[in-house]
């Protein structure tokens, strides 16, 4: 990439997602309730999962719980900038600012790909091995792979963050997305950006790989001990219980693989597809796992019983 002047950058300018000046009223109004009721609804599914003595002592729960708070997280870290953008305006966001929402957002997502692959072998074992899954997968067991979960995020955030700002960025300045991902940003670096792009295509595609193929691995295990399964209503619970988690990493996923595992392009495509796991998903995960979960619907209305009981009191 030519350089164009000596000085490094100290902010970007993020343009945002392409619409129509009349919609922009109807796009504050669309986020803000879509943040607003990711933070809510996630809240509740971790304060139920606390709270509730018959969740949090389960895997299945603790992995649920932490999924809300990662959901929470990544939300946080792009839509409040996404909403500024259509009443402000838009702002510059600092160097560091671009660093942390980078680092922050790969820090998250690969720790939720983790999330995703260990929600999937817990089922396995649940549907597969019942009898030993009480020994296979604990309360203990599970705090452990959460925490190696974070960690292996952390170091994936960090390993994307240092590698995309390592080179100089000395103008223009314009990323053309919604916030500071990394094949937008390394459009702007003043370097040659190949070994950059080797990397992310390497690291990110291995995550996403790797966490798929466990996944599916898993699901084909549940598929074919679900058909062994004699009554009609066990067959439907067990389906029942898994469905919710296919329809979540699907629409995860698929936007990911076009986003991170495809050639290099700057299709307007990409700010489409990056609005579902930054902003779509975290919305639906509350919806999906109370819609669909039986153990949590009665959680809630265990919890807001005990809570009318004592308002009367």
């Amino acid at each position: 990439m030519e350089r164009v002047n000596s000085t490094l950058l100290t902010e970007f300018i993020l343009t945002g997602i392409l619409y129509p000046l009349r919609l922009r009223t109807f796009l504050f109004v669309f986020f803000l309730l879509i943040y607003i009721l990711t933070q809510l609804g996630n809240l509740l599914i971790v304060i139920t999962v606390w709270v509730d003595p018959q969740l949090h002592a389960r895997p299945m729960y603790i992995y649920l719980g932490v999924l809300s708070i990662i959901d929470m997280g990544i939300s946080t870290i792009i839509v409040p900038r996404l909403i500024m953008n259509f009443i402000l305006g838009i702002k510059p966001i600092s160097f560091g600012g671009c660093v942390a929402q980078l680092y922050f957002y790969h820090f998250l997502g690969s720790t939720q790909c983790f999330l995703y692959t260990l929600m999937a072998y817990d089922r396995y074992l649940a549907i597969c091995q019942p009898l030993r899954y009480p020994v296979l997968m604990n309360a203990k067991l599970s705090t452990l792979l959460v925490a190696g979960a974070w960690v292996a995020g952390s170091i994936h955030g960090a390993l994307q963050a240092t590698l995309t700002f390592r080179l100089p960025y000395c103008g223009p300045n314009q990323v053309d997305y919604f916030f500071c991902d990394i094949p937008a940003v390394l459009r702007l670096a003043c370097a040659d950006t190949t070994v950059n792009e080797l990397v992310t295509f390497v690291d990110i595609g291995v995550v996403v790989a790797s966490c798929f193929s466990l996944i599916l691995l898993s699901y084909i295990q549940i598929i074919q001990a679900i058909l062994r399964i004699r009554t009609a209503d066990g067959r439907h619970r067990a389906f029942s219980t898994c469905g919710a988690h296919v329809t979540v990493v699907t629409v995860y996923y698929v936007p990911c693989a076009f986003i991170y595992l495809r050639p290099e392009t700057n299709s307007p495509l990409d700010g489409a597809a990056a609005l579902f796991p930054t902003a779509i998903t975290p919305f639906l995960n509350p919806l999906i796992y109370t819609l669909r979960n039986q153990e949590v619907k009665l959680a809630l209305k265990r919890m807001i019983g005990v809570l009318g009981t004592k308002s009367k009191v």
